[in-house]
Protein backbone atom coordinates (compact mmCIF):
# COMPACT_ATOMS: atom_id res chain seq x y z
CA UNK A 1 0.00 0.00 0.00
CA UNK A 2 1.17 3.09 -0.94
CA UNK A 3 1.52 5.99 1.34
CA UNK A 4 1.48 9.87 1.30
CA UNK A 5 2.52 12.84 2.14
CA UNK A 6 0.99 13.84 5.66
CA UNK A 7 -0.65 17.13 4.68
CA UNK A 8 -3.96 15.96 4.41
CA UNK A 9 -5.72 17.97 1.81
CA UNK A 10 -2.67 16.86 -0.38
CA UNK A 11 -4.33 13.37 0.49
CA UNK A 12 -7.74 14.17 -0.17
CA UNK A 13 -7.12 15.80 -3.69
CA UNK A 14 -4.81 13.22 -4.41
CA UNK A 15 -7.81 10.54 -4.18
CA UNK A 16 -9.85 12.62 -7.25
CA UNK A 17 -6.95 12.59 -9.39
CA UNK A 18 -4.50 9.57 -10.98
CA UNK A 19 -0.66 11.37 -12.80
CA UNK A 20 0.14 8.49 -14.85
CA UNK A 21 3.13 6.50 -13.10
CA UNK A 22 5.20 7.00 -16.58
CA UNK A 23 4.65 10.94 -16.14
CA UNK A 24 5.51 10.65 -12.51
CA UNK A 25 8.49 8.36 -13.25
CA UNK A 26 10.16 10.95 -15.87
CA UNK A 27 9.25 14.01 -13.71
CA UNK A 28 10.83 12.77 -10.46
CA UNK A 29 13.70 11.85 -12.80
CA UNK A 30 14.04 15.48 -14.19
CA UNK A 31 14.34 17.06 -11.41
CA UNK A 32 16.42 14.74 -9.05
CA UNK A 33 17.65 12.06 -11.14
CA UNK A 34 19.29 14.38 -14.19
CA UNK A 35 21.49 16.07 -11.93
CA UNK A 36 22.39 12.97 -10.10
CA UNK A 37 24.04 11.66 -13.02
CA UNK A 38 25.15 14.53 -15.21
CA UNK A 39 26.76 16.64 -11.54
CA UNK A 40 27.23 14.06 -9.47
CA UNK A 41 28.46 11.54 -11.32
CA UNK A 42 29.92 13.49 -14.65
CA UNK A 43 32.47 10.48 -15.38
CA UNK A 44 29.38 7.71 -15.79
CA UNK A 45 26.49 9.75 -16.63
CA UNK A 46 27.16 9.89 -20.81
CA UNK A 47 27.17 6.27 -20.01
CA UNK A 48 24.23 5.92 -18.21
CA UNK A 49 20.13 5.24 -19.03
CA UNK A 50 17.58 6.08 -17.62
CA UNK A 51 14.01 5.39 -17.64
CA UNK A 52 10.54 3.14 -16.46
CA UNK A 53 10.27 -0.63 -18.25
CA UNK A 54 9.28 -3.47 -17.10
CA UNK A 55 6.47 -4.83 -15.11
CA UNK A 56 3.64 -2.98 -13.15
CA UNK A 57 0.72 -1.55 -15.76
CA UNK A 58 2.47 1.78 -15.65
CA UNK A 59 4.76 0.74 -18.00
CA UNK A 60 1.98 0.12 -20.12
CA UNK A 61 0.56 3.62 -19.61
CA UNK A 62 -2.46 1.35 -18.05
CA UNK A 63 -2.56 2.59 -14.18
CA UNK A 64 -5.75 4.15 -13.08
CA UNK A 65 -6.54 4.89 -9.32
CA UNK A 66 -6.75 1.93 -8.22
CA UNK A 67 -3.46 0.69 -9.62
CA UNK A 68 -2.24 2.98 -6.34
CA UNK A 69 -3.03 0.54 -4.23
CA UNK A 70 0.55 -0.99 -5.07
CA UNK A 71 3.95 -0.50 -6.13
CA UNK A 72 2.95 2.96 -7.23
CA UNK A 73 5.36 5.50 -6.42
CA UNK A 74 7.89 8.06 -7.56
CA UNK A 75 10.95 6.73 -8.99
CA UNK A 76 12.69 5.23 -12.45
CA UNK A 77 15.62 2.73 -13.30
CA UNK A 78 19.03 3.50 -13.88
CA UNK A 79 20.83 1.00 -15.60
CA UNK A 80 24.56 0.68 -16.23
CA UNK A 81 26.67 -1.88 -18.27
CA UNK A 82 27.98 -4.39 -16.45
CA UNK A 83 31.81 -2.96 -16.07
CA UNK A 84 30.33 0.26 -14.52
CA UNK A 85 27.61 -1.45 -12.21
CA UNK A 86 30.15 -3.59 -10.55
CA UNK A 87 32.08 -0.23 -10.11
CA UNK A 88 29.64 2.57 -9.76
CA UNK A 89 26.42 0.63 -8.91
CA UNK A 90 26.70 1.03 -5.02
CA UNK A 91 27.39 4.13 -5.01
CA UNK A 92 25.03 5.00 -7.81
CA UNK A 93 22.27 2.92 -5.38
CA UNK A 94 23.09 5.14 -2.27
CA UNK A 95 22.87 8.12 -4.13
CA UNK A 96 19.65 7.21 -5.42
CA UNK A 97 18.55 6.24 -1.68
CA UNK A 98 19.49 9.76 -0.81
CA UNK A 99 17.03 11.18 -3.09
CA UNK A 100 13.78 13.04 -1.92
CA UNK A 101 11.47 10.31 0.05
CA UNK A 102 8.42 11.96 -1.34
CA UNK A 103 7.21 13.72 -4.66
CA UNK A 104 4.48 14.98 -5.82
CA UNK A 105 2.34 13.65 -2.97
CA UNK A 106 3.91 10.44 -3.11
CA UNK A 107 6.21 8.32 -1.14
CA UNK A 108 9.27 6.50 -2.32
CA UNK A 109 9.35 3.15 -1.11
CA UNK A 110 12.85 1.75 -0.21
CA UNK A 111 14.57 -0.60 -2.65
CA UNK A 112 17.62 -2.89 -1.93
CA UNK A 113 20.70 -3.33 -3.82
CA UNK A 114 20.82 -6.93 -3.82
CA UNK A 115 17.23 -7.49 -3.92
CA UNK A 116 15.01 -7.95 -6.98
CA UNK A 117 13.35 -4.19 -7.04
CA UNK A 118 11.08 -2.85 -10.05
CA UNK A 119 12.98 0.95 -9.89
CA UNK A 120 16.84 1.41 -8.97
CA UNK A 121 20.24 0.79 -10.05
CA UNK A 122 21.08 -2.57 -12.58
CA UNK A 123 22.98 -3.82 -14.89
CA UNK A 124 21.28 -3.66 -18.05
CA UNK A 125 22.45 -7.47 -19.28
CA UNK A 126 21.00 -8.28 -16.03
CA UNK A 127 17.95 -6.58 -15.94
CA UNK A 128 16.99 -8.07 -19.06
CA UNK A 129 17.84 -11.02 -17.97
CA UNK A 130 15.50 -10.81 -15.04
CA UNK A 131 12.90 -9.78 -17.63
CA UNK A 132 13.10 -12.43 -20.14
CA UNK A 133 15.70 -14.89 -19.14
CA UNK A 134 18.22 -13.69 -22.06
CA UNK A 135 20.49 -10.75 -21.08
CA UNK A 136 20.96 -9.92 -25.12
CA UNK A 137 17.97 -10.22 -27.78
CA UNK A 138 19.18 -14.03 -28.69
CA UNK A 139 21.50 -14.70 -31.71
CA UNK A 140 20.32 -18.46 -32.14
CA UNK A 141 16.63 -17.96 -33.49
CA UNK A 142 15.52 -20.99 -31.67
CA UNK A 143 15.89 -19.63 -28.10
CA UNK A 144 13.66 -16.79 -29.07
CA UNK A 145 10.65 -19.84 -28.06
CA UNK A 146 11.94 -19.88 -24.72
CA UNK A 147 10.79 -17.02 -23.53
CA UNK A 148 7.27 -15.97 -22.68
CA UNK A 149 5.58 -13.22 -24.64
CA UNK A 150 4.53 -11.27 -21.80
CA UNK A 151 8.21 -11.02 -20.74
CA UNK A 152 8.85 -9.61 -24.03
CA UNK A 153 6.56 -7.31 -23.67
CA UNK A 154 7.52 -6.02 -20.52
CA UNK A 155 11.18 -5.57 -22.26
CA UNK A 156 9.80 -3.52 -24.86
CA UNK A 157 7.11 -1.46 -22.72
CA UNK A 158 7.24 2.23 -21.01
CA UNK A 159 10.33 5.13 -22.31
CA UNK A 160 13.80 5.53 -22.06
CA UNK A 161 14.25 9.29 -21.01
CA UNK A 162 17.79 9.20 -20.74
CA UNK A 163 20.48 7.66 -22.90
CA UNK A 164 23.48 9.80 -24.33
CA UNK A 165 25.02 7.09 -25.45
CA UNK A 166 22.46 5.15 -27.35
CA UNK A 167 23.33 1.97 -26.09
CA UNK A 168 20.92 0.62 -23.93
CA UNK A 169 18.48 1.64 -26.33
CA UNK A 170 19.86 -0.77 -28.65
CA UNK A 171 20.20 -3.27 -26.81
CA UNK A 172 16.57 -3.27 -26.03
CA UNK A 173 15.51 -2.87 -29.93
CA UNK A 174 17.14 -6.35 -29.73
CA UNK A 175 13.83 -7.42 -27.80
CA UNK A 176 11.39 -4.91 -29.29
CA UNK A 177 12.35 -5.21 -32.81
CA UNK A 178 9.45 -8.01 -32.84
CA UNK A 179 10.44 -11.83 -33.82
CA UNK A 180 12.93 -12.96 -36.30
CA UNK A 181 10.65 -14.09 -39.58
CA UNK A 182 10.83 -17.43 -39.21
CA UNK A 183 9.91 -17.60 -35.42
CA UNK A 184 6.92 -15.70 -36.28
CA UNK A 185 6.02 -17.82 -38.63
CA UNK A 186 6.19 -20.79 -36.67
CA UNK A 187 4.11 -18.93 -33.51
CA UNK A 188 1.36 -17.68 -36.28
CA UNK A 189 0.94 -21.89 -37.87
CA UNK A 190 0.73 -22.89 -34.31
CA UNK A 191 -1.66 -20.57 -32.99
CA UNK A 192 -3.57 -20.85 -36.24
CA UNK A 193 -4.06 -24.93 -36.04
CA UNK A 194 -5.07 -24.22 -32.08
CA UNK A 195 -7.65 -21.89 -33.17
CA UNK A 196 -8.80 -24.37 -35.77
CA UNK A 197 -9.03 -27.51 -33.47
CA UNK A 198 -10.46 -25.04 -30.43
CA UNK A 199 -12.94 -23.54 -32.29
CA UNK A 200 -13.84 -24.78 -35.69
CA UNK A 201 -13.50 -28.45 -34.42
CA UNK A 202 -13.69 -28.79 -31.00
CA UNK A 203 -16.52 -26.32 -29.26
CA UNK A 204 -19.24 -27.77 -31.69
CA UNK A 205 -18.26 -31.46 -31.39
CA UNK A 206 -18.56 -31.29 -27.33
CA UNK A 207 -21.95 -29.27 -27.56
CA UNK A 208 -22.75 -32.29 -29.77
CA UNK A 209 -22.07 -34.58 -27.12
CA UNK A 210 -24.10 -32.61 -24.10
CA UNK A 211 -19.91 -31.58 -22.72
CA UNK A 212 -21.26 -27.92 -22.16
CA UNK A 213 -18.34 -27.63 -19.32
CA UNK A 214 -15.69 -28.72 -22.33
CA UNK A 215 -17.20 -26.66 -24.73
CA UNK A 216 -16.49 -23.62 -22.73
CA UNK A 217 -13.10 -24.60 -21.74
CA UNK A 218 -12.86 -25.02 -25.96
CA UNK A 219 -14.31 -21.47 -26.93
CA UNK A 220 -11.71 -19.73 -24.13
CA UNK A 221 -9.08 -21.86 -25.68
CA UNK A 222 -10.21 -20.13 -29.17
CA UNK A 223 -10.84 -17.11 -27.21
CA UNK A 224 -6.91 -16.75 -26.07
CA UNK A 225 -5.19 -17.98 -29.25
CA UNK A 226 -7.13 -15.79 -31.34
CA UNK A 227 -6.19 -13.32 -29.31
CA UNK A 228 -2.59 -14.05 -29.24
CA UNK A 229 -2.80 -14.33 -33.14
CA UNK A 230 -4.35 -10.66 -33.82
CA UNK A 231 -0.99 -9.46 -31.75
CA UNK A 232 1.24 -11.60 -33.68
CA UNK A 233 -0.16 -10.14 -37.11
CA UNK A 234 0.02 -6.24 -35.69
CA UNK A 235 3.68 -7.60 -34.97
CA UNK A 236 3.09 -6.69 -31.11
CA UNK A 237 4.24 -9.16 -28.21
CA UNK A 238 0.45 -10.15 -26.26
CA UNK A 239 1.08 -8.66 -22.39
CA UNK A 240 0.00 -10.31 -19.12
CA UNK A 241 -3.13 -11.83 -19.55
CA UNK A 242 -5.49 -8.77 -17.30
CA UNK A 243 -4.06 -6.03 -20.31
CA UNK A 244 -4.32 -8.29 -23.31
CA UNK A 245 -7.59 -7.48 -24.35
CA UNK A 246 -7.27 -3.71 -23.38
CA UNK A 247 -4.18 -3.13 -25.66
CA UNK A 248 -6.04 -5.46 -28.60
CA UNK A 249 -8.51 -2.98 -28.59
CA UNK A 250 -5.92 -0.59 -29.71
CA UNK A 251 -3.90 -2.43 -32.55
CA UNK A 252 -5.13 -1.62 -36.10
CA UNK A 253 -5.17 -4.74 -37.79
CA UNK A 254 -8.54 -7.16 -37.63
CA UNK A 255 -10.24 -4.50 -35.57
CA UNK A 256 -13.58 -6.44 -36.74
CA UNK A 257 -12.13 -9.66 -34.63
CA UNK A 258 -11.86 -7.85 -31.89
CA UNK A 259 -15.31 -6.65 -31.79
CA UNK A 260 -16.17 -9.89 -32.32
CA UNK A 261 -14.87 -12.00 -29.51
CA UNK A 262 -15.50 -8.74 -27.34
CA UNK A 263 -19.27 -9.66 -28.20
CA UNK A 264 -18.28 -13.81 -27.35
CA UNK A 265 -16.88 -12.93 -24.15
CA UNK A 266 -19.46 -10.08 -22.55
CA UNK A 267 -22.82 -10.53 -24.58
CA UNK A 268 -25.40 -13.31 -23.96
CA UNK A 269 -25.24 -15.49 -27.00
CA UNK A 270 -27.14 -19.27 -28.84
CA UNK A 271 -24.41 -21.45 -29.44
CA UNK A 272 -25.18 -21.11 -33.44
CA UNK A 273 -24.51 -17.23 -32.98
CA UNK A 274 -21.21 -18.17 -31.80
CA UNK A 275 -20.60 -21.00 -34.03
CA UNK A 276 -20.85 -17.89 -37.04
CA UNK A 277 -18.49 -15.32 -34.74
CA UNK A 278 -15.92 -18.18 -34.55
CA UNK A 279 -16.13 -18.98 -38.44
CA UNK A 280 -16.11 -15.20 -39.07
CA UNK A 281 -13.04 -14.70 -37.35
CA UNK A 282 -11.02 -17.31 -38.63
CA UNK A 283 -12.09 -16.14 -41.98
CA UNK A 284 -10.64 -12.58 -41.14
CA UNK A 285 -7.18 -13.83 -39.76
CA UNK A 286 -7.00 -16.91 -42.78
CA UNK A 287 -7.55 -13.41 -45.14
CA UNK A 288 -4.83 -11.45 -43.14
CA UNK A 289 -2.30 -14.03 -43.25
CA UNK A 290 -3.19 -13.81 -47.62
CA UNK A 291 -2.94 -10.96 -47.83
CA UNK A 292 0.75 -11.26 -46.06
CA UNK A 293 1.83 -14.03 -48.51
CA UNK A 294 2.11 -16.04 -45.43
CA UNK A 295 -0.50 -18.43 -46.33
CA UNK A 296 -1.38 -19.87 -50.58
CA UNK A 297 -4.40 -21.95 -49.01
CA UNK A 298 -8.02 -20.87 -50.23
CA UNK A 299 -9.53 -23.19 -47.58
CA UNK A 300 -11.70 -22.38 -44.46
CA UNK A 301 -10.18 -24.24 -42.03
CA UNK A 302 -7.44 -22.39 -40.41
CA UNK A 303 -5.70 -25.64 -40.20
CA UNK A 304 -4.69 -25.84 -43.75
CA UNK A 305 -3.74 -22.39 -43.10
CA UNK A 306 -1.43 -23.20 -40.66
CA UNK A 307 0.25 -26.16 -42.73
CA UNK A 308 1.00 -23.91 -45.95
CA UNK A 309 2.48 -20.67 -43.11
CA UNK A 310 4.55 -23.44 -42.24
CA UNK A 311 5.87 -24.52 -45.95
CA UNK A 312 7.33 -20.54 -46.06
CA UNK A 313 9.70 -20.93 -42.90
CA UNK A 314 13.31 -21.62 -44.20
CA UNK A 315 15.44 -22.76 -41.25
CA UNK A 316 14.69 -26.63 -41.02
CA UNK A 317 15.12 -26.98 -37.32
CA UNK A 318 11.94 -24.48 -37.08
CA UNK A 319 10.16 -26.20 -39.91
CA UNK A 320 10.95 -29.30 -38.12
CA UNK A 321 9.21 -28.60 -35.00
CA UNK A 322 5.46 -30.22 -34.29
CA UNK A 323 2.72 -28.12 -35.92
CA UNK A 324 1.40 -27.34 -32.29
CA UNK A 325 4.76 -26.09 -30.79
CA UNK A 326 6.24 -23.47 -30.33
CA UNK A 327 3.48 -20.92 -28.76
Amino acid sequence: MISRGEDTTEREDSKNRHIKGLELSWAFFNEYGRTMLEKTFPELGPRAAAGLIGHGSECLGYDDNVSEDHDFEAGFCIWLSDEDFEKYGFKLFRAYEGLPVTFMGYERKKTDFFRRSRKGVFSRTEFFRELTGCPEAPKEPMDWFLMPEYALCEAANGEVFYDPSGDFTRLREGFSGGYPRDVLLKKIAARAVFMAQSGQYNYIRCLRHGEKEAAALALSEFIDHSMAMIFLLNRRYMPYYKWSFRMLKELPRLCEAVEILSDILLLPREESFIKNDIERVCFLVAGELKKDGMSDSDSDYLEAHALSVTDHIEDPRIKGMHLMEGI
